[in-house]
């Protein structure tokens, strides 16, 4: 990603707060002399003091990346984002039409987990996501065991991460709050949750 420090963070817990938040992530490598790229849910590794992300694989996925250990990948995670218009800043502006939003590029070299610490993080991840529904249907170690022969667990421990946090920082502050108003309200680009975002950025800036 273009570099601006405006949007620029390279803050661990910043970074860690938009895995939880978007636990959705995209593992890139190359393999064979090809480009591949596979999609997968993704947690921190909350164990560690270690920045770290854990996930899985279906097979045959570990054979398309070619994971043995020794080849770095790259994350990319992908927060909530939406268009803004340029009619929404202060009149007398002359802004661009633009995106608002949060992505990091993670790289790290993942660590293929054995059959039972691959069981371990698919539980995490079953329960992570079905604590929520009405009727939470849980791993149990029977059927988890089952599921678990078709994947390939991964630890990622994160070398390094570019982290972006586009939320129209760079603006006046009347033009934002029109933005953030703008987001909320009902239309084709209504997106409280951006909006929300938004607010933090600029609650971030000004504890500056």
């Amino acid at each position: 990603m273009r570099h601006n420090p405006k949007h620029f963070s390279d803050d661990p817990d910043v970074f860690r707060a938009l895995v939880r938040e978007n636990p959705w992530a995209i593992i890139v490598s190359q393999h064979d002399g090809e480009i591949v790229a596979s999609h997968y849910p993704m947690l921190l590794d909350e164990e560690s003091e270690e920045l770290a992300l854990v996930t899985h694989v279906g097979r045959p996925d570990e054979k398309i990346h070619g994971f043995d250990g020794t080849k770095e990948v790259l994350v990319i995670i992908q927060g909530r984002h939406g268009y803004v218009s340029p009619s929404w800043y202060e009149p007398g502006t002359t802004p661009a039409p633009t995106w608002n939003f949060s992505a990091a590029h993670a790289h790290g070299t993942p660590q293929v987990l054995d059959a039972e610490e691959n069981l371990a993080v698919l539980t995490r991840l079953v329960a992570h996501f079905e604590q929520h529904v009405d009727d939470p249907m849980y791993l149990d170690q029977v059927e988890g065991a089952k599921l678990a022969r078709g994947t390939v667990g991964l630890r990622i421990p994160i070398d390094r991460f570019v982290l972006k946090i586009k939320m129209s920082q760079d603006k006046d502050p009347v033009s934002v709050q029109n933005v953030i108003d703008r987001l909320r309200a009902p239309g084709p680009y209504s997106h409280p949750d951006l909006a929300d975002d938004m607010e933090r950025a600029r609650d971030s800036l000004r504890a500056r």
